[in-house]
């Protein structure tokens, strides 16, 4: 195991915060009773029940602990993130050492990372990030699937219902961004098939996925499980993230202090020794 983050390259950072950060959710034990059927609901309910449950937050905070498998090999570190709602992205990476290695901020436009192992910084957009994963991805889903929430600012309306092994089970071929919200020419080429399995008691997400329909051989999946109270709403501790693609990359990772407490700084200062990365 490589304990540091000698190795990150630009690109392995980026696709560490696509993915995003996290644990793998922890596999419950059998259970030796049998469980009622499911009743079966529609898709508008059961969106409408996803809606009423996912976290709802202007300002968000937390300290966590991960694992990175790229090509076989595995990083341990820890960290923090603050979010500011539909907003910015904050991430701040500590290897074992305990020295931090790198800071990443993102907005609806750009990604900025400074890595302190090698003097360097990072200033772009997404076009950067989706040329070295060969996908299309955005603030929105970032940010969704960071927290477990469903993607903003897309359509709703054509979702199918079923029960998959015990969990509601919502699916759609067709899932587009709002016209409205479109930023660029790119993002309009955006055409989602996703499924969204919920969980029949709570109504949070406890698992997802996501390809684009003319790219269905990449996918980003995502895993939700040990969900803890934060006043009246759920938020899942352990989360696991995957890219499925010529390479499969994971992270998995463990939350704690979690905090919808704000307002939040984002320190961000480019030291003026550091040379940019084009």
């Amino acid at each position: 195991r490589d304990m540091t983050l000698q190795r990150f390259t630009i690109p392995g950072a980026a696709a560490l915060l696509i993915l995003a950060l996290v644990v793998l959710a922890s596999c419950s034990p059998a259970r030796k009773t049998l469980r009622a059927p499911l009743k079966e609901e529609g898709a508008d309910f059961l969106f409408s029940k996803l809606k009423e449950k996912e976290l709802k937050f202007e300002w968000f905070s937390a300290k966590f602990s991960a694992d990175y498998v790229n090509r076989g090999k595995e990083t341990s570190f820890s960290g923090q993130i603050r979010i500011r709602h539909d907003s910015l992205i904050w991430l701040s990476l500590t290897p074992m050492l305990g020295i931090e290695a790198m800071r990443l901020m993102i907005t609806q436009d750009s990604v900025l990372l400074i890595n302190r192992l090698n003097n360097t910084y990072f200033r772009g957009d997404y076009d950067y990030l989706n040329r070295f994963l060969n996908t299309n991805i955005d603030y929105d889903l970032l940010q969704a699937f960071l927290l477990g929430n469903d993607l903003q600012f897309y359509e709703e309306g054509k979702f199918r219902a079923s029960i998959d092994n015990h969990e509601y089970k919502l699916s759609t071929g067709e899932r587009r961004k709002l016209k409205k919200f479109v930023r660029s020419s790119h993002e309009n080429l955006k055409i989602f098939i996703q499924n969204i399995w919920l969980d029949p008691v709570n109504f949070k997400i406890t698992r997802a996925d996501v390809r684009e329909i003319r790219r269905d051989n990449i996918k980003l999946e995502s895993t939700y499980g040990n969900f803890e109270a934060m006043g009246d709403q759920l938020f899942p501790k352990t989360m696991q993230y995957t890219i499925w693609a010529d390479n499969t990359i994971r992270v998995h990772a463990d939350f704690s202090k979690m905090s919808l407490e704000g307002p939040l700084q984002f320190p961000f200062k480019i030291p003026s020794s550091y040379e940019r990365v084009r």
